[in-house]
């Protein structure tokens, strides 16, 4: 059989994927991702501060409730936020429960038994505790679900300063924690072929996590040997391929998320509600 010459195209089946290849975002998709990694990290981080000093579910109903207008603004697809709220959701509500089992008692009691107190007071801690998780991870799950790693470690280097070597140590790591399920996916896999995969509960459960950290350790030293080699580790000055510069649409980002903490904070003083965190 003639082997191809070197100026025949490579066929469709061999080439290397493209950036066209990938799906192109939504037009909504895309003004979010558009914006600063760094100004979707400092939107997030105003919304986490400004709600972590009081624990009433007034502010934090309000917060929400303007997350969700934006959330719909963003133009993500009801399954992308289907698939990011679930899980936030189900974590909220297992710290919630805690809250109502364990809680500081006021109130009256509705059940007491051992540790267990449920009062009136847990009951509204509980509802605050669930309403402030989701609104202050909500926006962090949902701008940094549409943030590429590398368009973060361009923001963490050139407008944050941050030293390059951490940055590109970080943007690896990032990049290895995506493969964490294959690699279970393929531990399974080859430990069934085996004959030792076969068992269940705790004990296979242990062995697998024990052999994927034995891997992932070899993977991590393997690549930073690599990445010293190339020159990843040095000191002198960094250059950067892709710029990365704020620009008004990531101001506004961070106003809008200004807003939104001063209008949840006042409307909480306004109706009595506002609970300061170390009060508690």
């Amino acid at each position: 059989m003639p082997s191809p010459s070197r100026n025949q195209p490579v066929t469709r089946a061999f080439a290397p994927p493209t950036p066209s290849d990938r799906p192109a975002p939504a037009r909504g998709e895309r003004r979010i991702r558009g914006i600063n990694p760094v100004a979707k990290l400092a939107a997030s981080a105003v919304i986490a501060l400004g709600l972590v000093v009081t624990i009433d579910w007034v502010s934090a109903s309000i917060a929400l409730g303007l997350e969700a207008v934006l959330l719909i603004w963003s133009g993500l697809s009801f399954r992308r936020i289907v698939a990011r709220v679930v899980p936030l959701t189900l974590s909220a509500a297992l710290a919630a429960s805690t809250i109502l089992l364990y809680g500081r008692p006021s109130g009256a009691t509705h059940l007491e038994v051992l540790a267990i107190h449920i009062t009136d007071g847990s009951i509204e801690l509980m509802v605050a505790t669930f309403l402030r998780v989701l609104a202050m991870a909500l926006p962090a799950v949902v701008l940094f679900g549409t943030t590429e790693a590398t368009e973060m470690a361009d923001g963490l280097g050139q407008v944050l300063k941050l030293p390059p070597r951490f940055v590109i140590g970080a943007l690896a790591a990032w990049r290895l924690v995506s493969l964490v399920q294959q690699d279970w996916q393929f531990l399974t896999l080859s430990r069934r072929a085996r004959g030792v995969g076969d068992g269940r509960g705790v004990r296979r459960f242990g062995g697998q996590a024990f052999a994927l950290l034995v891997l992932s350790i070899r993977r991590g030293t393997a690549l930073a040997t690599a990445m010293e080699a190339r020159g990843f580790g040095g000191r002198s000055h960094r250059s950067w391929a892709r710029p990365s510069r704020l620009r008004c649409a990531d101001a506004t980002l961070v106003f809008i998320a200004l807003v939104l903490v001063g209008v949840a904070l006042t409307a909480s003083v306004a109706t009595g509600h506002f609970t300061p965190i170390l009060a508690q």
